[in-house]
């Protein structure tokens, strides 16, 4: 008998493996909508993409909502190359601000050359020493006096960074932190700060979500939501806490397990694009209202 030639026995192979690959996406998809319905906090239920890495963007688009924050000024700490994190679908939006991050950017954030400079981007290694020298330096760059909205998220000293704005007097209106998903309150742990801290895929980094509440409660800021995949925290200063009461107040119940498995909510229309990226902050950069505004 003869033998199939390697090319078709590949061919047999992919054939066989591609569906079940869809099937397990499809039913990942059905969960990850069936635990954004179930959670306890009906946040959790207005989460969607854009550009967020999961559901993010739909729960910040809900607070502020509940806040009337039409139009503000962001700063994230970490965007990789700038294609997938919590505050591109505010540029989207309108929103002026800036980021600082380790790596290059994956497109041109000002393609023409803007005079009118409503984005900046710092390439830097972030520190405890430097994070607010950095946080002053982007402001100055876009001329703003403070943030509305700033997200974190370093894979490391994340603890550190957020304890060091707070205690500095930066306070924006929202605050949102990647947490480690795996300590269940009432757990509090935080990784020693280490400058050079590089997160090697395992369960030291950042800090557990309690840790992070209590930091929060001092500094005058509740609870009000984790990401259904256990990944992000939104903390919102206690004046707004009064658009919030059908929200449970227990960080137990808020609380969000780790649920990266929920590979369904990686969907958010077709595949991003550069282009795209780069014509929102053509129009941001150039004072042109975008579309989604």
């Amino acid at each position: 008998m003869e033998q199939p030639s390697t090319l078709e026995f590949y061919n047999h192979f992919l054939s066989t493996l591609l569906p079940q690959l869809h099937q397990a996406h499809l039913i990942g998809r059905y969960a990850g909508g069936a635990a954004l319905q179930n959670h306890l906090n009906p946040l959790t239920s207005c989460g969607c993409k854009v550009y967020s890495q999961n559901d993010e963007d739909g729960i910040t688009f809900e607070i502020l909502r509940r806040l009337g924050l039409q139009k503000g000024v962001f700063a994230e700490f970490g965007v990789g190359n700038g294609m997938e994190n919590n505050t591109l679908a505010l540029a989207a939006l309108g929103w002026s601000g800036f980021w600082v991050g380790a790596e290059d950017l994956g497109f041109n954030p000002n393609p023409k050359a803007a005079k009118k400079l409503n984005f900046h981007y710092q390439k830097e290694w972030i520190s405890q020493s430097n994070i607010v020298n950095l946080y002053q330096q982007g402001l100055a760059q876009i001329e703003r006096a403070r943030c509305d909205l700033i997200s974190l998220d370093l894979d490391g000293n994340d603890f550190y960074f957020v304890e060091e704005l707070l205690r500095s007097g930066i306070l924006p209106e929202i605050f949102i932190v990647e947490y480690n998903a795996k300590f269940i309150p009432p757990i509090r742990f935080k990784i020693e700060y280490n400058d050079q801290h590089r997160w090697a895929g395992d369960d030291y980094f950042g800090a557990s979500l309690c840790s992070f509440s209590d930091l929060f409660e001092a500094h005058g800021y509740f609870l009000a939501c984790c990401n259904v995949t256990g990944s992000n925290a939104f903390f919102v200063k206690n004046q707004y806490k009064k658009f919030f009461n059908d929200i449970p107040e227990e960080v137990g119940k808020l609380y969000a397990s780790p649920k990266y498995f929920l590979t369904g909510l990686d969907v958010a229309g077709h595949p991003t694009s550069v282009k795209a990226i780069e014509t929102i902050f053509s129009a941001l950069n150039s004072g042109i209202e975008t579309a989604l505004e």
